[in-house]
């Protein structure tokens, strides 16, 4: 099969190439995905997972990208479920050949049913922005009806979901961003928006909660903003400064089938949306992990047509 590699941890990008794999094997409670769209981090050349397996082994030369939308081909011994030919999307681990490839071997509990409305381009980039923002605002910051929220990168693939999830449970939402942002945040459900680049953010006043997708300065002067009592929430790195009497979590998000396809009902139903900015195909997949190549929403690689 095609796939994206990278060999090399000194090389970064200039290590991701298109190369030809063996077809991967399902292993107990595997099953095998013929991926329709794909979804990626750029940071994940990063992490140590990209490069070694849980027990510390080189495992070289390795896929990236962990968000799987497609189509079940194969099942390993034991899984139980799913089915052959059914449409999926899901969380490949972290420490195992990713997504970027046109097939890819997942644990059977980190997928979740694909409605037949929903098309695998939009379905790869729901699945880490949208758990990464409902486990942020009710799994750790615990917000509740009548609260105010600060999120930062309101426009961005965690934040705008985030503020539809926020909006929907009754929060009142402070999207931040540059102000090219501005008109996407508030079309989301946003009640006002920031500019980071122009306006100072002690403007936001007094909030509830935060939530960061930035990190840096703007996640340690955001403490200061959070009410005695209230909740920093972070997806970059552990917080430095903490509120007052309050909390400061730092968390990755995790696989969860249940809440993954409550998600993709909502997609279904209208009910939330997601931005997708651009999308390529397999054999561009390694331009797109390149800082130059931003777009307003996320890059989806499409493996195959739907």
């Amino acid at each position: 099969m095609k796939a994206i590699t990278v060999r090399d941890r000194d090389s970064s990008l200039s290590g991701l190439t298109l190369t030809d794999l063996p077809h991967p094997h399902a292993a107990e409670n595997d099953v095998i995905v013929r991926v329709h769209a794909a979804g990626f981090t750029r940071g994940e050349l990063d992490w140590p997972a990209t490069w070694t397996d849980r027990a510390g082994r080189d495992r070289t030369p390795s896929v990236p990208g962990h968000e799987v939308s497609g189509v079940v081909t194969e099942l390993g011994y034991g899984t139980t479920g799913l089915t052959v030919g059914q449409r999926v999307l899901g969380l490949a681990d972290w420490a195992r050949d990713g997504s970027l490839a046109e097939y890819v071997a997942v644990e059977a509990r980190n997928l979740a049913p694909l409605p037949a409305d929903v098309d695998h381009t939009r379905a790869a980039a729901l699945v880490i922005s949208g758990l990464t923002a409902w486990q942020g605002l009710f799994d750790h910051a615990r917000i509740r009806t009548g609260q105010s929220i600060l999120i930062h990168g309101a426009a961005g693939g965690v934040g705008s979901i985030a503020v539809q999830l926020a909006r929907g449970a009754g929060a009142h939402v402070i999207g931040t961003g540059r102000a090219a942002d501005r008109e996407a945040a508030l079309a989301l459900g946003a009640h006002t928006f920031l500019d980071l680049e122009a306006e100072p953010l002690e403007d936001a006043g007094e909030v509830d909660v935060v939530f960061d997708v930035i990190g840096g300065d703007i996640l340690d002067r955001s403490a200061a903003l959070v009410r005695t009592g209230g909740t920093l929430v972070t997806i970059t790195h552990p917080p430095t400064v903490r509120p007052r009497d309050g909390r400061a979590l730092f968390f990755v998000v995790e696989p969860d089938r249940v809440r993954l396809a409550d998600l993709a009902q909502r997609l279904c139903d209208g009910r939330l949306d997601v931005r997708v900015g651009a999308v390529l195909p397999l054999a561009e997949a390694a331009a797109a992990y390149t800082p130059e190549r931003r777009v307003n929403g996320r890059t989806i690689i499409r493996v195959a047509e739907d």
